[in-house]
């Protein structure tokens, strides 16, 4: 591997995932209705063709300069070493073939990247499952940028079925909430006032929940050191599109407000399954904020940022109480309201700003303990 001239700095978030003490990756599964039949060779000229040329954090590696500060590096890729082919038993069933898929994506999922080599690698599983005639897998450190700009990348590889000459197109959404200008004065000093105090302590409340204020323990929180290297499962659990658009037009909330929904009811109840005193213990989730849309990535000349342009909204996962527990549309409306409440204020913001104060004193790796 050869190493080219030129340097670019690593984001503050890219450093604080592709640390010493924390390696995050995001693994992208894409099925396929019909066999997978392409080979090694074809693999590497498309990669090579299409792939890289999307953005050069795809053939660099994170060193560190003369100053210790962490630096993409460009370098000559051997593709060849980033592309798998598993091979699984002959002959099996496509049920079998779900939990060899599973068992691998749950190997690969806790293995490191070599720092010595751009950090990404896709695995082509040519077996058919329950769900597929073939899979492909995407697994790319977080470093190299946040869900959405990997996944904008992706989708600019593909060609529409019915018109490869066509862009990808994705339907839009327009907002209805009223414009600004139609408030009142007392509304606007209102809104003024709550985005003060929102802002006052959700600051407070994430540097206390950083420092001094953990979660209960429970069955999702041991506790335990090490934690972080003990084995993982991967499973998966398939939701129609169609019922959350639903959900959401009937709630007037967003598909992500129904997604967090759907996992904060499935946290507790599993919760609940394993220690029915863990329904009312304090548990906080970690939801992103800050995405772009699809579209605008998959502009060309498109002015969107590159790399993790995200934050994190700490937020309660709501209690599982016994007379809502049948109404699963509570955690829906739960999660909307406390994510709005979360967005209008600037402790996001705030904490950002605190973070780069820390990583200048004490290293990225002081946050990324934290």
């Amino acid at each position: 591997m050869e190493l080219r001239e030129g340097l670019e700095p690593a984001s503050p978030n890219a450093q604080y995932f592709n640390s010493s003490v924390l390696s995050v990756s995001i693994i992208c599964v894409m099925q396929s209705e019909v066999p997978i039949e392409i080979n090694e060779a074809r693999a590497i000229s498309l990669l090579n063709d299409v792939f890289l040329p999307i953005n050069t954090r795809f053939s660099s590696i994170m060193v560190k300069d003369r100053k210790g500060e962490k630096q993409w590096k460009k370098v000559e890729v051997k593709l060849e070493e980033h592309v798998n082919f598993p091979i699984f038993p002959t002959g099996l069933l496509p049920p079998s073939y779900d939990e060899y898929l599973e068992d691998y994506l749950s190997n690969i999922a806790m293995e490191h990247f070599p720092q010595n080599k751009p950090l990404w690698e896709i695995h082509m599983v040519k077996y058919p499952t329950s769900n597929a005639a073939g899979t492909i897998i995407f697994k790319l450190h977080h470093a190299l940028g946040d869900g959405y700009s990997l996944m904008g990348a992706l989708l600019s590889c593909l060609q529409r079925a019915d018109n490869p000459s066509l862009p990808l197109t994705f339907p839009s959404h327009q907002s209805s909430e009223p414009e600004s200008g139609s408030k009142s004065v007392c509304g606007r000093v209102s809104q003024l006032c709550s985005f003060i105090f929102n802002s006052v302590s959700d600051f407070g409340w994430s540097m206390l929940k950083s420092t001094l204020v953990e979660d209960d323990r429970t069955p999702i929180r041991s506790g335990a050191e090490g934690v972080e290297y003990q084995p993982i499962m991967v499973s998966n659990m398939i939701f129609s599109m169609d019922c959350i658009k639903h959900i959401k037009d009937k709630l007037e909330v967003t598909v992500n407000d129904v997604i967090t929904g759907i996992i904060f009811l499935g946290s507790r109840l599993y919760m609940q399954e394993i220690s029915n005193k863990s329904t009312k213990s304090h548990s906080t989730a970690l939801v992103m904020s800050g995405y772009k849309s699809i579209e605008e990535m998959l502009k060309p000349n498109s002015k969107v940022p590159w790399g993790n342009q995200f934050t994190f909204l700490h937020v309660p996962v709501p209690e599982l109480k016994d007379h809502k527990s049948q109404n699963p549309l509570d955690f829906v409306l739960a999660a909307s309201k406390i994510i709005k409440k979360k967005k209008s204020s600037l402790g996001v913001y705030l904490t950002g700003r605190f973070l780069e104060i820390v990583k200048k004193l004490r290293g990225p790796e002081a946050i990324s303990l934290n």
